[in-house]
């Protein structure tokens, strides 16, 4: 059985870790590179775009700031091979390495998410913000993590975070969320700090689980900021 990687690679390219990630797969029978910086699209979009490239048996989706160690390649090889197998789709555990540090808390393990699919049972990838591929049978999982570059440091964050939060307000604007006011946006960011500072344990991680932990509830007040002004303008257009 072939085994296909399909490795996103965005707009702003970490080379050291563009050359770790390929590195780590040169098992794969071939790898296939999206590069993401002029496309149109979502990730579901570009990961799908892969699956159409691809030639392989079996497709395992990689992002540029991932790596594959030696245990999970030897698992996944030894699954690929067998003869016998009747599960075509497995998620994969992630550590996440947010400023050096592997995060075991607030909800970052074990984080998993599925990226080996054999070709027969995969459907397709959708969703615009936390994508997820359709397929037929049974998801299982596998016990053999892969590595995760998250974040470097919070200037990569805040980038992120200005992109993304665009997209979910979108989201929210579309499935008519109530117009935004002072008490949604307090109960809002109360419930992205008690979710992830509470139940979620973040500071169990330390100062780095605290500072990720707070920049989560940040990260949702933009969103919802970002909600207010699409509202904000249609209302106005309405006038």
């Amino acid at each position: 059985m072939k085994i296909s990687a399909i490795v996103l690679i965005g707009g702003r390219i970490d080379k050291n870790l563009l050359r770790k990630c390929l590195k780590s797969l040169d098992w794969c029978d071939e790898i296939v590179k999206i590069k993401t910086k002029n496309l149109e699209g979502s990730f579901s979009d570009w990961r799908n775009e892969g699956t159409r490239q691809a030639k392989g048996d079996w497709f395992f989706y990689v992002d540029v700031d991932e790596q594959v160690p030696q245990n999970l390649k030897e698992e996944i090889l030894q699954i690929t091979n067998h003869k016998s197998q009747i599960t075509n789709a497995y998620a994969i555990p992630r550590k996440n390495i947010i400023f050096g540090k592997e995060m075991k808390h607030c909800g970052l393990w074990p984080d998993f998410v599925v990226r080996l699919i054999k070709i027969d049972n995969l459907i397709k990838w959708e969703g615009k913000l936390h994508e997820q591929p359709k397929v037929n049978g049974e998801i299982r999982y596998l016990k053999e993590p892969l590595i995760h570059y998250k974040h470097d440091n919070l200037s990569d964050m805040v980038d992120k975070t200005n992109k993304w939060s665009e997209v979910e307000a979108k989201l929210m604007y579309q499935a008519n969320h109530p117009p935004m006011n002072i008490f949604r946006f307090f109960t809002g960011g109360l419930r992205e700090f008690y979710l992830r500072m509470i139940r979620q344990t973040a500071f169990l991680d330390g100062p780095e689980g605290i500072i990720y932990g707070m920049y989560q509830v940040f990260s949702r007040l933009i969103s919802y900021s970002k909600l207010w002004e699409l509202q904000l303008k249609n209302a106005r257009s309405n006038l």
